[in-house]
């Protein structure tokens, strides 16, 4: 029961709204021990969206430090994650930590890893995690491409044929929206 796998966390942006998706299954080797894990997040004054991918506990530590980065820099979304990853690179206990962890606001998204990566998507507005990632992520890319669907649309649908092609993602799907500036 050692073997934790992953899970699967998308972010879609279109047309200024940015969604970030993630399926609820938790796994340990071959046994499903949680359908419906909560593994994306608000913080920031509900301004930022954070999703977890990893050892559940590991994840919501990161969550915990991101959070204390964010008000220490003032809601500044980019010196906050970069010194998280710097931190995460340096410090000896949180190199032992087995998590991913992407962070969005309405401008900028970043996917963080615990050996320093701190990458950003390409135009597209496409970024995905987990054992999942990658089917999310071909799926969201051409239902950008090939149709009008919303940022949440595109997510949901995207996570739904993850879901049915990887084994470790489940269709309990969790949405986080930040609608465009002028909406309501």
């Amino acid at each position: 029961m050692s073997d934790f796998r992953a899970t699967t966390v998308l972010l879609v942006r279109r047309h200024g709204a940015v969604c970030m998706a993630s399926d609820g299954q938790v796994t340990l080797g071959d046994t499903i021990v949680k359908s419906t894990a909560a593994k994306v997040k608000r913080t920031g004054r509900n301004q930022v969206l954070v999703g977890f991918a990893g050892g559940g506990a590991d994840g919501l530590a990161l969550f915990t430090r991101f959070e204390a980065k964010l008000e220490e820099y003032q809601g500044n979304l980019e010196r906050a994650v970069v010194e998280l990853a710097k931190d995460w690179r340096t410090d000896r206990a949180l190199r032992q930590l087995q998590a991913m962890m992407m962070v969005s606001d309405r401008e900028s998204s970043f996917l963080v890893s615990g050996n320093g990566d701190l990458l950003q998507p390409d135009d597209e507005g496409v970024l995905a995690i987990g054992s999942g990632g990658n089917f999310a992520s071909a799926a969201a890319r051409a239902l950008l491409r090939h149709t009008e669907l919303s940022a949440v649309e595109v997510a949901r649908e995207a996570m739904r044929i993850a879901a049915d092609i990887c084994i470790y993602t489940n269709h309990s799907i969790t949405l986080e929206e930040l609608a465009p500036e002028d909406s309501p």
